[in-house]
């Protein structure tokens, strides 16, 4: 009888306050929405940047400086969920499906060494500052 008296109990507890479920905040689609406007932003600065004559590292620090003050000056509080790995590799991957092959890059090998490139400029352009955030 005491046993059943205490999964009675347990059980009117957790009816009454459920367990947090585990959940991303980037499956949202605001965030995936605003997340594709940043990549999409960054590759055509990037890519048109490269089609005018910059080195890849001008137009690197270019494209990011030019995105970072986009970001920073509008109000969407979204933006506080985006992950920097995962805004990297889109920003990656769409840079290399929209201009990759006129900077020898192409595919998943492509993608991961512009995300490490782009993530090592990022910190050193920006240090103080977070595209997401």
């Amino acid at each position: 009888m005491l046993k059943l008296f205490f999964v009675l109990l347990l059980f009117i507890i957790f009816q009454l306050k459920p367990t947090m479920g585990l959940a991303f905040e980037t499956s949202d689609p605001s965030v995936i929405l605003l997340q594709n406007r940043i990549s999409n932003n960054f590759s055509k600065k990037y890519c048109n940047a490269i089609q005018n004559g910059l080195s890849k590292d001008e137009a690197m620090k270019s494209a990011i400086v030019k995105t970072e003050n986009i970001i920073s000056f509008s109000y969407n509080p979204q933006k506080k969920w985006i992950e920097k790995s995962d805004l990297a590799n889109q920003i990656s991957s769409q840079v290399v499906n929209d201009c990759g092959r006129s900077i020898g890059l192409i595919g998943n090998e492509g993608i991961k060494y512009f995300k490490s490139y782009f993530l090592e400029i990022y910190e050193k352009t920006t240090p103080d500052k977070n595209f997401s955030r």
